[in-house]
């Protein structure tokens, strides 16, 4: 989806409106402030702030995004949301605000939510559950969440996507992607951080949560990788009266994670809770490459029996084994304080620059590490260490890489959490033997003859495709220039291959 002229047109009428909504919460201020502008552009948002900035409008760049957003719309809020995984856009303090921004909405009323059930199940209310809430228990701006029980006796919680949401998403996203390609066409030192691309991984994200059966997949997906796991459990959900409309899914019943008063009252231990979070957390991104994305407090509770209950899994996670493989050697290297080699794994996965040099990397990467390192979560912020090695990233012209984006806002979620939850936690020494049996088990040899295995049946899947493409391409070619294409073509494809399984 890309928007048209008139899309931008109609984007740019509505800047003055987006500008000052922006100035009277104060963010303008902070904008100025970003090197990455035209010097012109600096001192335009600057003079605006003076001009138009409220004066309640809090100085936290953060809040004050956030305040903004509020104003802007809901459609604005799901955006700021989405922004939040954008930490090396907005820096680590309105990444944490954005992330925290609760969408809330009026709940549409109990007579439509009905209709809606009877509309989606093609029977009436009564024959689908014996119990249903007028009131709904959340209402947010895509969909609002009724409590139920079904006919057998089990508590349910019922999604509903709201009346006619999918048109108004879509004039959302058509408005972002003309804002984004306007900022990249007056400020092209914005373009390294690839706002258009931060918008299309909007669009995915609301395409996901617009069809409830994605969600569906991913908390059964989910289900499945930590079905053996202990300490952890995922609702079930009810396939059979599950549509791309309505979700029905196991209602949970405990004590949020961030309510240490409640969970100590409960007896639960809060040494035991944070060292099964991190084991969750670490086998879901190392493990299976399959992560919870939005866990904020809201979103994990815990059970009598003490096992962690995640919900809502609109937003999920996915890191390739190529990825978690490089994640992994990096937190290897980090824990080693080997910063010579975080700085070669930077190069070696096509981040860094052919002029960049790499003791420079290494050194500034010691500088912002080392002070870190070994210390509880109560006395560092990964925040902080965080927003200085984005830093970097823009000193040393660190290409942005998209598939981390989520991970990296739900790092600072979990740092949030675990925070509140226990302070005292080391989280190095977790992340250590965690980390180095993941490496012995699944980064193997065994583990990468598999995926060389895989990827060379995937070439030599395609093969066939490439050739026909090929033949076709060398019709237009002399006669003498196409013999023996297709012998060369294998080799080369053998040789990615054989290539990939090495590096």
């Amino acid at each position: 989806m890309r928007p048209s002229l008139w899309h931008t047109i109609l984007a740019l009428l509505r800047v003055p409106a987006i500008a000052w909504h922006l100035g009277r919460a104060g963010v303008l201020g902070h904008v100025g402030k970003i090197t990455l502008l035209p010097s012109w552009m600096q001192r335009c948002c600057l003079f605006l702030d003076r001009l138009v900035r409220s004066r309640t409008a809090t100085k936290d760049a953060g809040v004050a995004l956030a305040n903004a957003l509020l104003r802007l719309g809901p459609g604005f809020v799901k955006f700021g949301q989405a922004l939040s995984t954008r930490a090396d856009i907005i820096g680590p303090g309105m990444s944490l605000s954005l992330s925290l921004l609760q969408d809330r909405l009026p709940a549409f009323h109990s007579s439509v939510a009905q209709r809606l059930v009877e509309s989606e199940t093609g029977a009436p209310l009564a024959e689908t559950f014996s119990d249903f809430a007028s009131e709904p228990v959340a209402a947010a701006s895509i969909a609002q969440v009724h409590k139920a029980t079904l006919l057998d006796g089990r508590q349910v919680a019922v999604k509903l996507l709201r009346p006619n949401i999918e048109r108004r998403m879509r004039a959302n996203t058509l408005l972002f992607f003309a804002l984004a390609n306007i900022m990249e066409w007056v400020a092209p030192g914005l373009r390294r951080l690839k706002l258009v691309t931060a918008v299309q991984q909007f669009v995915e994200i609301s395409e996901i949560e617009l069809d409830l059966r994605m969600e569906a997949a991913a908390a059964g997906r989910l289900a499945d990788n930590l079905r053996e796991d202990d300490g952890i459990h995922v609702p079930w959900v009810d396939l059979e009266r599950s549509t791309s409309r309505m979700l029905v899914i196991e209602w949970i019943e405990g004590i949020r994670i961030d309510d240490v008063s409640a969970l100590r009252a409960a007896g639960h231990d809060i040494g035991q809770l944070t060292e099964a979070a991190a084991n969750s957390f670490f086998n879901q991104v190392f493990r299976d490459g399959f992560f919870h994305a939005d866990m904020h407090p809201g979103n994990i509770f815990i059970a009598p029996n003490g096992k962690l209950i995640p919900i809502d899994f609109g937003i999920m996670g996915h890191l390739d084994f190529a990825d978690r493989l490089f994640l992994a050697r990096l937190l290897m290297a980090m824990l080693d304080r080997d910063y010579d080699m975080v700085a070669k794994l930077h190069m070696n996965a096509g981040m860094l620059g052919e002029d960049v040099s790499l003791h420079r990397f290494a050194q500034s990467v010691r500088a912002v590490a080392d002070p870190v390192m070994g210390k509880t979560i109560g006395d560092v912020s990964l925040g902080t260490v965080l927003g200085q090695i984005f830093q970097l990233s823009t000193r040393f012209e660190i290409e942005v890489q998209p598939q981390f984006n989520l991970l990296q806002k739900t790092m600072m979620m979990a740092e949030g959490v675990a925070r509140q939850l226990n302070p005292n936690a080391d989280m190095w020494s977790l992340s250590r033997p965690l980390a180095m049996q993941w490496m012995a088990d699944q980064a193997g040899l065994a583990k990468r003859a598999e995926n060389f295995l895989e990827d060379t049946m995937s070439v030599a899947a395609r093969l066939p495709r490439l050739l026909k493409e090929l033949e076709d391409r060398s019709h237009q070619l002399p006669q003498n220039s196409n013999k023996n294409l297709a012998i060369p073509l294998s080799i080369i494809a053998f040789l990615v291959a054989i290539i990939s399984f090495f590096t």
